[in-house]
């Protein structure tokens, strides 16, 4: 479904843009070309992505474990370095043609969100499972540092107002990006060997990870947290009110973990990719609802609905399910998280474009010609 709506966008993205190409005159192109990119180019780091982890997914699947072929590590590199670009430049777009609205904000950040999971499960693709690589649990609890580090970002503009967006994500895409052209060049078998003694290429980008989180994303958004505090500038005062977002990421954790440690089939063995699909699409719209309450000043919820039929999911587990069962279980849980979460995120972005009234994907108002 992903796939299919970011695949459609795309196609008009570029459509439009020969068309133009073709049909203007007199550098109007130019300035048609950078204001349709201002309403257009949020969402292509979600369709970037969603390509990269389809490609790797497809040649993890290959009779004999083959490995992926070069020349998909410099499509992965280079769509994984468009995707971070455009994402760099859509708000610098959206002021410089004064289209700047809260709901830009939620289609960025939104689909950041969701992208989350991508980022982290393809650059693991490049070592693997086996002993120099990591396990599948492994990488679950390093895509949770990295959904952690996210909402962080905007659990401190909900008590404080302000965004602040560390430089380590920016590191990081370039690295990543990097590293995939490097890939194709050099192999995937010179990841496998230690750099340092007996420090691997895995433990590098684990630390990187972590030391990110640790020492950048929570240290600011603490720092900051403290300034509006002694500022007297905090939107919640009480600590239950300010620590309200955190409920849910935290409730989302623990119920998937549970399913992980209690499922009696070893599911993130079984199906590892779609493990961590549900948890991001559920942790997704768990950041918009946050999201669309920071851009409001309203209080965020809190439980959200999604973790309903989780918590009743890995009951169902616990009391012990045959492995196909639970593989029936996990699509049609992680089915129903997707459909519910683009039917959040079209709801609410009619809902933003009739009150602000624009459309979302055009610069053209309602009400003009």
């Amino acid at each position: 479904v992903i796939c299919i709506c970011h695949c459609t966008w795309l196609y008009y993205y570029f459509h439009l843009r020969t068309v133009n190409l073709f049909t203007s005159r007199q550098g109007f192109t130019l300035n048609i070309f950078f204001r349709f990119l201002t309403v257009q180019c949020c969402g292509h780091q979600s369709t970037f992505s969603v390509c990269d982890a389809s490609i790797l997914e497809h040649y993890s699947k290959a009779p004999g474990h083959k490995h992926v072929p070069d020349w998909v590590w410099i499509v992965v590199g280079i769509l994984n370095f468009v995707a971070y670009t455009l994402d760099g430049v859509d708000g610098k777009q959206a002021r410089r043609t004064n289209s700047s609205t809260p709901l830009g904000e939620l289609f960025d950040h939104g689909l950041d969100s969701w992208s989350c999971v991508y980022f982290v499960v393809t650059v693991y693709s490049i070592f693997g499972r086996g002993s120099t690589g990591v396990s599948v649990f492994v990488l679950y609890l390093l895509l949770w540092v990295v959904l952690f580090s996210f909402i962080l970002s905007h659990w401190e503009k909900y008590n404080t107002g302000i965004l602040f967006l560390p430089w380590g994500y920016d590191i990081s895409q370039v690295t990543i990006s990097f590293v995939y052209i490097v890939t194709a060049v050099v192999g995937v078998e010179a990841w496998y060997e230690p750099f340092l003694f007996n420090f691997l290429y895995r433990d590098l980008f684990t630390t990187m990870i972590i030391g990110c989180a640790l020492c950048v994303t929570l240290p600011m958004s603490l720092l900051n947290f403290f300034r509006s505090y002694k500022n007297n500038t905090l939107k919640h005062n009480s600590v239950y009110e300010a620590m309200v977002p955190f409920f849910s990421p935290c409730l989302l954790f623990i119920l998937s973990t549970a399913w992980i440690l209690w499922s009696p089939s070893d599911i993130l063995e079984i199906h590892p990719r779609i493990f961590y699909f549900m948890v991001g699409t559920a942790f997704a719209n768990i950041t918009c609802q946050l999201i669309v309450c920071q851009m409001s000043s309203t209080r965020c919820p809190t439980l959200n609905w999604l973790l309903v039929p989780l918590f009743l999911v890995v009951l169902v587990v616990n009391l012990g399910v045959s492995s196909y069962i639970e593989s029936i279980i996990l699509y049609t849980l992680t089915t129903a998280f997707t459909l519910a979460h683009i039917h959040y995120g079209v709801r609410v972005v009619k809902q933003l474009s009739s009150h602000f009234q624009i459309y979302p994907f055009s610069l053209r108002k309602p009400n003009s010609d």
